[in-house]
């Protein structure tokens, strides 16, 4: 999963975190888990946030590219507005 902060007006890419970057330790769950996936959805979210914040960006707009906002993609989003991130 990646999560990326995009100027559009500039069409720069701020931003970028993918869930490789993430290191969850020791699960006591299979890999493939949703569970599991779900809790690395929510350390993306909060892994870009921190790079947002780093950047002096707070707020943003979230598109959720065509997915529904549920599972991992709400993860994601919870994970960013705990790290700070205002949609």
């Amino acid at each position: 999963m990646y999560a990326q902060l995009i100027d559009d007006e500039a069409g720069v890419t701020l931003a970028s975190a993918h869930s490789k970057e993430i290191t969850v330790g020791e699960p006591k769950i299979s890999k493939g888990d949703s569970l599991l996936k779900k809790d690395i959805s929510f350390q993306l979210g909060k892994l870009i946030a921190k790079k947002a914040v780093a950047k002096k960006i707070k707020q943003v707009v979230f598109d959720r590219g065509g997915y529904k906002y549920c599972g991992r993609v709400k993860a994601l989003a919870e994970g960013a507005r705990e790290g700070g991130l205002e949609f």
